[in-house]
């Protein structure tokens, strides 16, 4: 099931919870819920989506916000593993493009994060593929990522299939969450309500996201 803004927010897809006490938006009812998704390897996540979550967090604890954040994988298999994820959050050690990145702008202490980050931390579900993807799930993408396709020619529509399923194949692992919320990359924010409804996804550095916060605080 893909998940839809204004519609209940289904749970995340957890491998693994690393740091903090397992939860789920289900378990969240009547808090704020963000979820903050990144990458082990992503540096643009380190300078801008995590300190961000992390000023949230601060913020709006005392408001009834949960902040809880969730490592994906839709590239760099190697690096954006579990295994990565544990020792980020075990001793703050980053690596790959995050590490080198961070190094040029001078935040790391002995190639670890300055700060800790204080919220409960999860590893996406991240299954291998195998063989030929199904149609449910080349539509999925179609009707998240394509507008209009139904009013392209024939022609066109089997065009743009073909390209979704060449793009398929040629994952070899598919992340659960960030797929069922059809998230474009990393960072990206989602955030549920009060009811467990979900009231916006976004990708990138969500310049918005501390009033659409604050307006659901006030609802």
């Amino acid at each position: 099931m893909l998940a839809r803004v204004g519609q209940k927010a289904p749970n995340l897809q957890v491998s693994e919870w690393v740091q903090g006490m397992s939860t789920n938006i289900d378990q969240e009812y009547d808090k704020i819920v963000l979820v903050e998704v990144f990458q082990v390897n992503c540096p643009g996540c380190f300078l801008y989506g995590i300190p961000n979550a992390i000023e949230i967090y601060q913020e709006y604890a005392d408001e009834g916000v949960r902040v809880l954040g969730l490592a994906t994988a839709f590239e760099d298999f190697d690096k954006n593993t579990i295994d990565n994820l544990r020792m980020l959050a075990e001793t703050g050690q980053v690596i790959g493009d995050t590490k080198m990145v961070l190094e040029q702008y001078g935040q790391l202490d002995n190639d670890r994060l300055e700060y800790k980050i204080p919220f409960p931390l999860a590893m996406d579900q991240v299954d291998q593929n195998n063989g030929e993807p199904s149609q449910e799930a080349i539509m999925d993408i179609v009707n998240s990522q394509i507008p209009g396709f139904t009013s392209q020619p024939p022609a066109m529509q089997q065009s743009m299939l073909q390209r979704v399923r060449e793009y398929l194949l040629s994952r070899k692992y598919s992340p659960a969450t960030f797929d069922m919320y059809s998230l474009r990359g990393t960072p990206s924010t989602i955030l549920v309500d009060r009811k467990g409804v979900l009231r916006d996804v976004s990708f990138g550095q969500g310049a918005n996201l501390r009033g659409m916060i604050q307006k659901l605080i006030r609802e």
